[in-house]
């Protein structure tokens, strides 16, 4: 892999998200050589991943060069590559680039889209955790819109027009309320022939109310957001089967659509290798003490979605969302030099900085530790959250550009068929 040789300890990081970037940033020239490797030379700030699939914002303005990040630390490097296995004997890890071996080993591999094993959704269903993923979403979008235009039956224009939601947690929620958006803004002054009330959005929640991470107050708020939206909201509701055109539920309720989006769940993405027990099999995440040492392994971390910590507070592990893997990352970072100079590690505890979703146009929940608001300075709150945290001073002159415009304007710019999308056989 042609990393240089050194005398410094090594620590191999898997996994430019979050956690990762995090990690490297707080290892920044210290007397450590970091080697960060990734399956794209980019990271993606996941939380603006809707609005890339609904036209919002280009792909570019959420995703930032990782070989950016690490351009001024003089002994940290990059390597584009996929891990394929770890052999913990011997301190190497494999890829489809090379070996290479490490002193101390990072795993912030994240999670993936979680089917529970149903393959007929799995085929036909689209998946929304990469950019790919995300244009692929604004693709079909797009091309729906102008099939529906020539269908040559109602029945199929309305199949076309009907979008299905799966998951009723803050991307379903945020999806749902920006694809109803493109409904009431951009269907009438773009597609004149065709009548917005015939385009259908189905939020659908195996709970009893969406957003079930958030607070209950939440929850009424942004189902009746949605609801003024024109959002059909159906919550105790589990999909069974999708064929690519009928979507089957446990209950009386059968859809006709074309597009069926799964935001129903993440399974942790772990790389082969180590004991099994150290995995929780229901999870497929890593078990981690206090340190973020992966059970039964001394110079072996997991950090962010893929490591489970249990707690009093958090028995399954903390919430698989940006602020405990930026957090996890920044204290590794010190507890590894603590372990490098044969210092006291320090115990990871998680601060909680509250959760939000944005449901639309000045539309949004904020749950705080003793405050809890929605409407529009909610979504002013939701707005700054997220700008600010942004890597990179272009990306957030971009996307405040953009937001700025929508708002003016009632408009998404980025409605461009770029890459067609083909469903599979």
């Amino acid at each position: 892999m042609n990393i240089p040789k050194s005398n410094l300890p090594r620590v191999v990081i898997i996994g430019g998200g979050f956690a990762g970037i995090n990690l490297a940033k707080t290892l920044a020239n210290k007397n450590i050589q970091v080697v960060l490797i990734d399956k794209h030379n980019y990271h993606t700030f996941q939380p603006l991943l809707y609005q890339v699939s609904t036209s919002g914002l280009e792909p570019d303005s959420i995703a930032y060069p990782l070989r950016k990040i690490i351009k001024k630390h003089e002994t940290s490097f990059f390597r584009l590559a996929e891990v394929t296995s770890i052999n913990s004997e011997s301190n190497k890890i494999s890829t489809n680039i090379g070996d290479l071996n490490y002193d101390y080993l990072v795993i912030a591999t994240g999670t993936k889209t979680n089917f529970f094993g149903n393959k007929s959704i799995e085929s036909n269903s689209m998946p929304m955790k990469t950019v790919p993923q995300a244009l692929n979403i604004r693709s079909l979008i797009l091309q729906n819109f102008e099939k529906a235009a020539i269908a040559n039956s109602k029945q199929k224009q309305e199949a076309y027009l009907n979008f299905v939601i799966v998951g009723g947690g803050p991307t379903g929620v945020e999806l749902a309320g920006a694809i109803a958006e493109l409904k009431n803004n951009i269907l009438p002054r773009d597609y004149h022939d065709l009548d917005p009330n015939d385009m259908k959005i189905h939020l659908l929640e195996g709970a009893n109310r969406v957003l079930p991470p958030m607070s209950k107050h939440a929850s009424k708020k942004a189902e009746r957001f949605l609801k003024a939206l024109g959002v059909q909201v159906h919550c105790n509701t589990f999909v069974k089967d999708y064929d690519g055109l009928t979507v089957k539920t446990n209950s009386d309720l059968e859809m006709q659509s074309e597009t069926l989006i799964w935001a129903a769940g993440v399974t942790g993405s772990p790389v082969l290798g180590l004991d099994v027990n150290a995995l929780v099999e229901q999870a497929n995440r890593y078990r981690v003490n206090s340190y973020n040492q992966v059970e039964g392994y001394d110079n072996i971390f997991a950090i962010g979605d893929i490591a489970l910590m249990p707690s009093d507070k958090y028995p399954k592990g903390h919430p698989q969302v940006a602020q405990p893997a930026i957090q996890q990352g920044a204290l590794l970072g010190k507890n590894l030099m603590r372990l490098i100079n044969n210092k006291p590690l320090q115990t990871f505890k998680y601060k909680d900085k509250g959760s939000m979703a944005t449901i639309g146009r000045n539309k949004a929940v904020v749950d705080l530790k003793h405050y809890k608001f929605g409407g529009f300075f909610a979504w002013f709150v939701w707005m700054f959250v997220h700008l600010m945290s942004l890597v990179g001073f272009r990306n957030r002159v971009i996307i405040f550009f953009n937001w700025s415009y929508n708002y003016i304007n009632f408009d998404k710019a980025a409605r461009l068929i770029i890459r067609p999308f083909k469903k599979s056989d």
